[in-house]
């Protein structure tokens, strides 16, 4: 008789607008806890992101070969759109990864638990606290500090921050590719 344990299968959604070192962060950490774990490139129209949908999901992709992930856990890179417990109920997450920076993000995000949890009391949202020297990173932040000419080497990896400069027109593109 076996006694497998079934696939624990985690959902880390965000809108990566960009991606930044401390979504990379809380990703490399979240996959020492799981066997799959999806990174869910939200849609979020309404937050005029800086860039399209499909970018985002890319530059994800791209960032994360480049970091590499050692755990062994399967990582898939999927947008979505809707509510975020109907994308978990569709690819077979019963957890839900967040990330916290801060106390200002707790009432937020405890809230967003909570109502998650009433929708579908059998998804688990997990907490993992940002590293320390990642606490203050916000994408939304990281794109007013380029959008205004500020240095952001600091809070994106290397191909994000040249499509972020080339995306705010403050780069040539050296590479036809980009």
């Amino acid at each position: 008789m076996s006694s497998r344990c079934p696939e624990r299968v985690g959902l880390y959604p965000g809108t990566f607008d960009p991606v930044t070192n401390g979504h990379l962060d809380i990703i490399t950490r979240a996959a020492r806890l799981l066997d799959r774990l999806v990174v869910g490139v939200a849609l979020s129209s309404g937050k005029e992101p800086l860039f399209p949908l499909a970018e985002r999901v890319s530059l994800v992709e791209a960032e994360l070969a480049v970091v590499g992930i050692p755990t062994g856990t399967k990582i898939e890179i999927l947008p979505f759109e809707g509510l975020l417990v109907h994308f978990a109920e569709e690819i077979g997450a019963r957890v839900i990864v967040r990330g916290l920076r801060a106390v200002t993000d707790f009432d937020y995000e405890f809230a967003m638990a909570g109502m998650n949890d009433r929708l579908d009391p059998d998804i688990e949202t997990v907490f993992l606290m940002a590293s320390e020297h990642h606490q203050f990173i916000q994408s939304r932040f990281v794109r007013e500090v380029a959008r205004l000419g500020g240095d952001i080497s600091s809070f994106v990896p290397a191909l994000t921050l040249r499509r972020t400069l080339q995306r705010l027109g403050r780069l040539v593109p050296s590479d036809p590719a980009e």
